[in-house]
């Protein structure tokens, strides 16, 4: 793994991801604003594993580009409260 870079919710992201990972990060923050969450502190955080992006959101959004399709794949986090099994 190789460590990327972080950058701001509405900033710039790294010049060096693809378009179909900048628009799942585009998605995601659209997402974030229309369910008028304030993010404007959150990151997002870039590394490499095998020469392909793995974008972080600090609230566990995960987005991974599938290696056979070259498609950016959005991950939500799983909330502990939704998950548990009665």
């Amino acid at each position: 793994m190789q460590l990327g870079t972080r950058w701001s919710v509405g900033g710039t992201a790294p010049a060096d991801l693809t378009a179909p990972v900048l628009g799942a990060v585009a998605q995601v923050e659209r997402e974030l604003a229309d369910q008028g969450v304030d993010a404007s502190s959150w990151r997002w955080t870039l590394t490499w594993l095998e020469r392909r992006p793995v974008v972080e959101l600090d609230d566990g959004t995960v987005i991974r580009v599938d290696a056979a399709t070259g498609e950016a794949r959005i991950h939500e986090p799983v909330d502990a409260e939704d998950s548990d099994e009665d």
